[in-house]
């Protein structure tokens, strides 16, 4: 019961919302009676919400997901340096950590003309067509670089780049200049710049700011975005605990 109750929260990535009884029993594959005393003990629970006639994630996911210790850790090392970055810039930035083949976002800070973005806290993205998931793949080892390259290479838009040969080159640029970049790959219209942080040999996290491409200067947010991240990784090197078990 365990596995089918995580199969209905899981049909709710990755962009969350609201869902008839019916709907989930589609996604999810379980009979409609099944998913129905599911979804009544989740209510109950807390970890769903009833909305009219559907149901969406209830607040105590939230509750519990902040609680998560190496992202809570991580997260509360790394605001000042955001902040930081976000006073630098007046742009979007943001955090990233490596999960998977993905880019799980933790932070994000935004002034009030906020852009058009598929990144959101606690959302996912293919490494490979973000600043942030670049940077992490660049110097997440090899191994993870050539199993991502061996497989198809998603594409959000039609600049995200879905040739491994090409890819890897760009990787190769990434590890000589320790930035990477994203022109309109996760969304149109948005470039970015990325740095990765450091707890060891390899990147535990990323910080990015995402800015309109019609304003896209990166040799004038270069230096901030790479100062943020450099002062995260002396905070995370010099803090006793390593927030991803990375430390060397």
């Amino acid at each position: 019961m365990l596995d089918k109750a995580a199969a209905v929260l899981d049909c709710y990535r990755p962009d969350g919302g609201t869902f008839r009884l019916t709907e989930i029993a589609a996604r999810t594959g379980l009979a409609k009676t099944t998913a129905f005393r599911l979804c009544a003990d989740l209510v109950r629970l807390g970890l769903l919400e009833r909305d009219g006639d559907g149901y969406r994630l209830g607040g105590r996911l939230f509750e519990l997901g902040s609680l998560v210790p190496r992202r809570l850790d991580l997260r509360e090392a790394a605001l000042p340096f955001l902040q930081d970055l976000f006073e630098a810039t007046h742009e979007t930035v943001h955090l990233g950590v490596p999960e998977g083949h993905e880019v799980v976002y933790v932070e994000r800070i935004h002034g009030h003309q906020t852009l058009t973005l598929p990144s959101r806290i606690g959302g996912r993205l293919p490494l490979t067509c973000t600043g942030v998931g670049k940077a992490l793949l660049a110097f997440s080892g090899s191994a993870l670089a050539d199993e991502v390259l061996a497989g198809p290479l998603p594409r959000l838009t039609p600049h995200s780049v879905t040739d491994p040969a090409r890819l890897r080159t760009v990787l190769e640029q990434i590890q000589v200049s320790g930035l990477a970049y994203e022109e309109q790959e996760a969304a149109l219209g948005v470039s970015c710049i990325a740095c990765p942080v450091f707890d060891g040999p390899t990147a535990v996290a990323a910080l990015s700011v995402a800015v309109p491409r019609d304003r896209f200067r990166p040799a004038q947010l270069a230096p901030a975005v790479r100062t943020a991240a450099l002062g995260l990784s002396r905070t995370l090197r010099s803090d006793g605990t390593a927030p991803y078990g990375t430390r060397s």
